[in-house]
């Protein structure tokens, strides 16, 4: 510990509140379990880590659960076909996630023999893996003392110290003391104690200061000012960008989908035909009494998009100029990214399917 004898001992106190109230979650060794020698798995914190990213624990636990049961192992996962992770993928975003997860995988297998490195340094060297990542697994699956800052960290420390410079500027300094306080033994542990006490206790609005076990030393709660940090600096307003999706169909019901680039936001991923998303426009995929039904809005991390909806039933036999059919007994729309579910589901709702 880094704690004067004068002061708590911060980590043992946030120990012991995390063995009794450590949340339960499909990827996690539990104290107890910790404590009677099982080890936590390094593929399911990897792959619990990747998912999470931008998402929260109860949208990963489906996704999670679904993975595992098809690949349980790295050695099953780098032998999928892009398509299927694509496919299972669809619905949590950022794509490019499930790209470096299968990319990661396969070094994971090809490099090390299937056996993630257990070290912070050598995770670094893994695709996809950024320095948050490779500390999470690193502390987590193998009790290596790595400094784990997520935004339940940021937000824990920040009310701890009182860190009132605004994020992401002060991010180095809450980096700096939340390593301070990382302790050596039980460092898996600790990492996802703190977690855990920014996403229940410590929460962004209405913080349950009452119940903290770090109340008694929590400089923003002695000033009354807790649920005013972190502070954030102000955003520029997003951009909206526009396009348009063509939702085409047979009469025998088979669907117009084409496989995005790999590179480029939903990239390996099937979808309708669509225009750019300048606002430009471009030639529907053939000619066809198309109808507009509506309009889908999403948003992305750097901007809005509106994408108008346009339908249209093709005779058998259209060969478009864009996009393969796929039949109706082979569609899924689940396996649609959210934006183009949204479109799918606009179409259904209009009867148009």
């Amino acid at each position: 510990m880094r704690d004067s004898a004068d002061t708590p001992d911060l980590p043992a106190l946030l120990l012991d509140w995390y063995d009794r109230n450590a949340r339960t979650m499909p990827w996690r060794t539990s104290p107890a379990d910790r404590r009677k020698g099982v080890r936590p798995d390094p593929y399911r914190v990897w792959l619990s880590e990747v998912m999470l990213q931008q998402t929260t624990v109860a949208a990963v636990r489906d996704y999670f659960t679904r993975f595992t049961a098809r690949w349980p192992t790295v050695r099953d996962l780098a032998a999928a076909a892009d398509a299927d992770v694509m496919a299972e993928w669809a619905g949590l975003g950022y794509y490019a996630r499930a790209r470096n997860l299968l990319s990661c995988a396969r070094a994971v297998v090809d490099l090390h023999g299937g056996a993630f490195p257990t070290t912070r340094e050598t995770l670094l060297t893994l695709p996809g893996i950024g320095p948050y990542t490779a500390a999470a697994i690193a502390s987590i699956a193998y009790d290596e003392p790595a400094t784990v800052v997520d935004g339940n960290v940021e937000r824990v420390i920040s009310r701890l110290r009182l860190v009132t410079d605004p994020l992401p500027a002060s991010k180095p300094e809450l980096t700096r003391l939340a390593a301070e306080l990382t302790p050596l033994a039980r460092a898996g542990d600790y990492a996802q104690a703190i977690m855990d006490l920014g996403a229940t206790i410590c929460t962004p609005r209405s913080p349950a200061c009452g119940i903290c076990p770090w109340r008694t030393p929590c400089a923003a709660r002695a000033e009354g000012v807790a649920a005013t940090l972190p502070r954030k600096t102000s955003k520029a307003a997003k951009p909206v960008r526009e396009g348009t999706l063509w939702i085409a169909r047979t009469p025998a019901g088979d669907w117009l989908l084409e496989r995005r680039p790999d590179r480029g936001l939903l990239g390996g991923m099937l979808g309708f035909p669509g225009t750019a998303w300048d606002g430009a426009g471009g030639p529907a995929p053939a000619d066809a009494a198309w109808q507009t039904v509506g309009e889908v809005r999403h948003t992305f991390t750097h901007f809005h998009l509106i994408l108008t909806v346009q339908t249209a039933t093709l005779p058998a036999g259209t060969n478009p100029t864009r996009g393969e059919w796929h039949p109706a007994t082979t569609f899924r729309p689940a396996d649609l990214p959210t934006v183009m579910r949204k479109a799918y589901d606009l179409t259904a709702a209009s009867g148009s399917t």
